[in-house]
């Protein structure tokens, strides 16, 4: 029997996060205690009004498709939270939600760029990325820095050759780097004054904890957002996230959603309706994390590793070349003689990322604190 010879376009590389997902999975599966800290997944459940609106939802009436761009309700829910929260207005008619916000990507980038397009991303980044528009037929150029994008570096990137994108997450994943409103505002003014369409990756918003981010509407309405219920509002597998597009682009997004998703999930949308009314619960998870992080800044810094900004999201990214200059060994190693699971750097940094690893404290405090026990009992082997 002939093999299938697969496209071209689907030699991507793996999401080893994931990947280190299944293989702790497994070893869970056989006994084995393991701390899960390699997936940005909150250990928390979606908040109680959530969970309610969706079970009132389930009384025999049929769960169907909505409008492509999502349910009228929720479209004006979230251009309100834009209002609230930012103090920028937003028509509800530029917003579009998706399945996730990889659905928001897969349509951004279609409805943006062109196969042979070159788009900056800041680096280390969230892998799929880089996996999703290399699929496109896009090229990524990496602009580095652990605490984040200056505009000195986009301007630089685009004199060098001309950029048709900047994606930007913030703050960021792996790093949780915060950009300053200052940078920010330079690089929108960038973008907009040499027609650099820019994709603002708000998927960590509320999840800061020195100083709040702001969205990039508040410097460019040409900017494309992208968020999520994914992780502040902890619904990762309802995969229901949004985009905010310019004035006059919703069509755009709207006929690619028709072919490519119809609609987001139904129930979904309407549970991710009610999550903005949760607030008290979400802020009272948020509080764990901060102390989860003050428990792996305090721990990974008195063994020795070198830190990334941790700014906002639920991420720590350490150096450990004090340790090994191969994370994908050393993950390894931890998660089979240690039972902690954690990301190798190369999944955010194919050519330095050997030296680094993402540790994620989005679980439950014990576990961090157990967690520190064993990578630190795993250092003196």
């Amino acid at each position: 029997m002939q093999c299938l010879t697969p496209a071209r376009r689907a030699a991507i590389a793996p999401f080893l996060a994931m990947d280190v997902m299944r293989e702790a999975l497994q070893l869970r599966a056989t006994g084995r205690d393991i701390i899960q800290m390699e997936v940005g997944a909150p250990s928390a459940g979606p908040p109680r009004l959530a969970r309610e609106a969706a079970i009132a939802a389930l009384d025999g009436r049929p769960i169907g498709y909505t409008d492509a761009l999502g349910l009228a309700s929720l479209r004006q829910r979230i251009a309100r939270h834009y209002r609230e929260s930012y103090g920028v207005d937003v028509e509800p008619e530029r917003v579009a939600v998706t399945t996730g916000s990889s659905g928001g990507f897969i349509m951004a980038f279609l409805a943006l760029f062109d196969a042979g397009a070159r788009v900056a991303i800041n680096c280390p980044s969230y892998p799929c990325y880089r996996n999703i528009l290399a699929a496109f037929g896009v090229e990524t150029v990496d602009l580095r820095g652990l605490a984040g994008v200056t505009p000195e570096a986009v301007a630089a990137a685009d004199d060098s050759q001309k950029l048709d994108g900047l994606l930007l997450m913030n703050p960021s994943n792996p790093t949780g780097a915060l950009q300053s409103d200052e940078s920010m505002r330079a690089i929108a003014d960038i973008c907009d004054k040499r027609g650099i369409k820019f994709i603002s990756d708000e998927i960590y918003h509320g999840l800061t904890y020195e100083r709040p981010a702001r969205t990039a509407l508040a410097w460019s309405q040409n900017a494309v957002i992208v968020n999520s219920f994914s992780k502040y509002y902890c619904m990762t597998g309802w995969r229901v996230g949004w985009l905010v597009v310019p004035p006059g682009f919703s069509r755009v997004i709207e006929r690619l959603q028709q072919s490519l998703a119809i609609s987001a999930p139904t129930l979904s949308q309407i549970a991710a309706e009610a999550a903005f009314d949760a607030t008290q619960d979400l802020e009272a998870v948020k509080a764990g994390y901060a102390k989860n992080r003050t428990i792996l800044l305090d721990a990974l810094d008195g063994m020795g590793f070198a830190l990334a900004p941790a700014d906002g999201a639920f991420y720590v990214y350490a150096d450990i070349s004090r340790f090994s200059d191969n994370s994908l060994s050393f993950c390894k190693d931890l998660l089979e003689r240690a039972g902690v699971a954690a990301t190798p750097g190369v999944d955010f940094d194919p050519t330095q990322g050997a030296r680094a690893m993402r540790f994620s404290y989005a679980g439950a405090q014990a576990d961090m604190i157990e967690a520190m026990r064993r990578l630190k009992a795993f250092l003196r082997r």
